[in-house]
């Protein structure tokens, strides 16, 4: 996305986080009586509807700060980090969650955007940081894609800490530059490249997916126009068609010029070459998905972190919902949710049509009404994730790259 998580990652070794304090056996009441899993716990909303004492907005606030319950700190919260706040969680947990941390980069942000499952291949495909200043990506040089093999990451699932013990590969395909979304596309795999500098524009462009990695440029312009900074696409279950987020992110990380469009959500017709605008008036559209059966799209709007402009907590850190159409055409916008740290970047439904997305404290999950049911808590910036197929994902945290079983599957897996 953004540099937001390498504005986190700058800001990590600051991070302020605050507990109360309370009985953990108090504030821990179980809203059923399912057996917990071992990786999990109980979250109680009642324990902090009224705290002892507020912080103000220069300690708490949507950029690195996130919250500890209270009764809880850091390392509870991280020691069992599949976090119940909701009964329904529990459906997407299964009956034993893992999480293992299985790569890790130092500082330099590998882990960070465009996560796509080739399963064909078995591999799990994604980005570098485009624009973060530890990767020195941007104007200067373009970020690199990578790949894993999931049946390497499976094999150690039954550890916390298995760093070193998964290959990642690097994906020869420099003519993606600052590549930031990803998804299946007819076979192939489709990024969305933010571009560098005036003159290397904004475009999507295919990548096979085997080497030698061959790439097609699919679209890089509107009628004669640059696109500012394409962030993140997505295939329509109904129609098949591309829809996918322009934004300023490259401008506000000073690798891409003054904006030319207005920031929108755009649909790309592959049997005609037709593009159209679909949905603006974000602040900083980011980004996007559709529900399993196509009548709802989710767009998340990161205007609350400009970049090199810094935060204004009073713009979006927020989802918003669309009806689609049967023609394709987005209607009924209305808020879905507003997250509590950071901002909701990458976002994708799992078949049952919850929805996940990533945050300043890891992937957090709303049901298909709004509802906060659960996190998977990192303590850090997750920017992207995504499923491979039943029960696996793969989770982004710049630094850190984790793998986890679930009981949800995933419901954006489309190659027509």
């Amino acid at each position: 996305m953004i540099s937001l998580s390498q504005a986190l990652v700058v800001l990590a070794a600051n991070v302020f986080v605050q507990a109360y304090p309370g009985s953990s056996t108090d504030n821990s009441r179980r809203q059923s009586s399912r057996q917990v899993p071992d990786q999990a716990q109980v979250i109680d909303w009642k324990s902090f509807n009224v705290l002892p004492s507020v912080l103000p907005p220069t300690l708490a606030n949507g950029s690195a700060f996130f919250f500890i319950p209270p009764g809880h700190d850091l390392e509870s919260l991280l020691n069992k980090p599949f976090h119940i706040f909701d009964d329904e969680f529990y459906d997407v947990l299964g009956p034993n969650p893992t999480l293992t941390l299985i790569a890790n980069s130092g500082t330099n942000p590998m882990f960070h955007e465009a996560a796509v499952w080739y399963p064909p291949a078995d591999e799990m495909f994604f980005v570098q940081n485009a624009g973060a200043a530890a990767a020195g990506t941007g104007l200067n040089k373009s970020n690199v894609i990578q790949k894993i093999s999931l049946q390497e990451a499976a094999a150690v699932s039954n550890t916390r800490n298995a760093t070193g013990s998964v290959k990642v590969q690097t994906v020869d395909a420099p003519a993606i530059l600052n590549s930031n979304g990803a998804t299946n596309y007819r076979g192939q795999l489709v990024y969305t490249a933010e571009g560098q500098g005036d003159n290397k524009t904004s475009q999507l462009v295919v990548l096979n997916p085997r080497e030698p990695y061959n790439t097609t440029i699919l679209l890089n312009n509107y009628f004669g126009r640059q696109f500012n900074s394409l962030n993140d696409v997505v295939v329509n279950p109904r129609n098949k068609e591309l829809y996918f987020t322009d934004t300023l992110y490259g401008y506000l990380q000073d690798f891409r010029p003054v904006p030319g469009l207005r920031n929108q959500v755009y649909r790309y017709n592959g049997e005609t070459g037709a593009v159209a605008a679909v949905a603006d008036g974000f602040v900083l559209p980011n980004g996007i998905t559709f529900s399993p059966n196509g009548s709802h799209a989710y767009v998340t709007d990161t205007g609350v972190f400009g970049g090199v402009w810094g935060w204004n907590f009073s713009s979006p850190a927020s989802v918003y919902r669309f009806d689609v159409l049967e023609d394709g055409t987005f209607e009924n916008r209305k808020l879905f949710t507003y997250v509590d740290s950071g901002v909701p970047d990458g976002i994708h439904c799992d078949s049952n049509g919850n929805v996940y997305t990533g945050t300043s404290d890891g992937v957090q999950v709303f049901n298909p009404s709004g509802k906060l049911i659960g996190k998977i808590f990192l303590g850090k910036t997750s920017a992207n994730f995504n499923f491979a197929g039943d029960g696996r994902m793969i989770i982004l945290a710049e630094d850190d790259l984790y793998y986890a079983t679930l009981g949800a599957s995933g419901g954006a897996y489309i190659d027509p």
